[in-house]
């Protein structure tokens, strides 16, 4: 049976189940790559606590302005949304080897130059910094054409030619996987 408390999202993602494989702690700086309307910048913004900062990036600025909203209401005063665009280089706009963890959820399918998505996130992370690499799963029947998503190995090996090592894989739902990489 479907679990439907937040509207069958559960299907997708669930964030929270996600997160707790990634190790997150107080004061952690994380960046979500493509955050959209928060799905993860929220839960993890509660994580991270005050003493730790989440920086949302996505390149629709609507997005963002959704996410200050729901900031704002939920008094996180630890997330920052920049406007960036991950496929140049310095997208993310965050210095070099600050960041302790960086979300790429459901974006890489959609970069023309995936590699630069994992360029910016090996610039910005710390090293022993970690990533997580959450995508749609090839057979899932919902989510981009078949021909668009991006088997488990093929990120594998874009991570590992950007300078990442595989760590584990993780349950990111049913539609999606889920890999850990670190620098």
């Amino acid at each position: 049976m479907e679990d439907t408390r937040s509207g069958g999202m559960e299907s997708f993602i669930s964030p929270e189940n996600a997160i707790t494989h990634w190790g997150l702690k107080k004061g952690d700086h994380v960046a979500d790559f493509g955050a959209g309307h928060g799905y993860f910048t929220i839960p993890v913004a509660q994580i991270v606590g005050n003493e730790g900062k989440v920086y949302a990036l996505d390149i629709q600025k609507s997005t963002l302005d959704v996410i200050r909203s729901r900031a704002k209401l939920l008094h996180l005063l630890n997330i920052e949304c920049i406007w960036a665009d991950l496929e140049h280089p310095g997208g993310s706009k965050l210095r070099d080897g600050y960041i302790d963890f960086v979300i790429i959820s459901s974006i890489a399918f959609q970069a023309e130059t995936k590699d630069a998505i994992f360029k910016e996130a090996h610039r910005i992370l710390r090293p022993g910094g970690r990533i997580a690499v959450i995508e749609w799963g090839e057979n899932s029947r919902m989510g981009p054409p078949r021909e668009l998503r991006i088997p488990k190995r093929k990120i594998t090996e874009i991570a590992q030619l950007t300078g990442f090592h595989f760590e584990e894989q993780f349950d990111a739902g049913r539609d999606h996987y889920g890999l850990i990489f670190g620098k």
